[in-house]
């Protein structure tokens, strides 16, 4: 990958997952990583081990829902490595999709809990981040979106409007920003066999799930974090405000 060696990159919803992966991806290519989650045990695992092995990953928590934490968050990013190239932002909030009905069934709690931690949590990170790579005469940003967010569905609705305002949010930065050098981009995953996942589901639901893909196999979580450390690499310069459909051919659009 072209010139990640040395970046500083901060991945917030990195300790599991497709943000794990991205943060051992960077690590092989060379970045200097800072790792922010709620989950601030796993996490410390995670950088303790890629520290073993050479990398340089240094994990706080912080809470998506709360600005005064992605503040902090990014205060100590700033305070320890001095300095901010690239922003992966791959939180969301997981509980919520679970009880994501219809309109009908939504109460307006859930409504409230998924935009302020997707959309208006997002805003707040991209608000505390944007200043510091300009500062630094530009830098890439990756946000983490769905197909949910314009494929349209008979359920998830707070989600699927939360991950279009993602969405709008990466288009906003790009036509703000983009010619001081600023990239932001989404990828939009499909279907990826976790750890998690592929303990937790028998065959058949795997076997029914790949049958809407073109690909002979389940996602895995290195499958986003190579697109994701492409788009914040030197090698995605000329890739500014879009979405990136990285799901094995599941869905398409123009």
């Amino acid at each position: 990958m072209k010139n990640l060696q040395g970046k500083i990159i901060l991945v917030c919803g990195g300790a599991t997952g497709i943000g794990a992966a991205t943060v051992r991806r960077l690590c092989e290519e060379g970045a200097r990583v800072a790792l922010g989650d709620l989950n601030i045990e796993t996490a410390r695992v995670l950088a303790d081990e890629l520290s073993a092995k050479g990398g340089e990953v240094v994990a706080w928590q912080y809470d998506q829902s709360d600005e005064t934490t992605i503040a902090a968050l990014v205060e100590s990013v700033m305070a320890h490595f001095g300095g901010l190239d690239g922003v992966f932002a791959n939180v969301a909030d997981i509980q919520a999709v679970m009880v994501d009905g219809d309109i009908l069934s939504n109460d307006s709690a859930l409504w409230e809990r998924t935009l302020k931690i997707n959309v208006v949590g997002t805003a707040m990170l991209l608000r505390a981040t944007l200043p510091h790579l300009r500062e630094r005469g530009g830098g890439a940003i990756v946000l983490t979106s769905s197909d949910a967010g314009v494929v349209g569905e008979p359920e998830r609705p707070a989600y699927a409007a939360s991950k279009a305002g993602v969405n709008s949010l990466c288009r906003h930065v790009a036509s703000k920003w983009g010619q001081e050098g600023i990239r932001c981009n989404t990828v939009s995953p499909g279907f990826i066999l976790t750890e998690q996942l592929d303990a937790a589901m028998d065959q058949q639901m795997k076997d029914w799930m790949l049958k809407g893909a073109r690909s002979p196999r389940h996602g895995a979580p290195g499958d986003i974090a190579a697109a994701v450390a492409f788009l914040l690499s030197d090698d995605g310069e000329w890739v500014n405000g879009q979405t990136w459909r990285v799901n094995g051919g599941v869905s398409f659009a123009n």
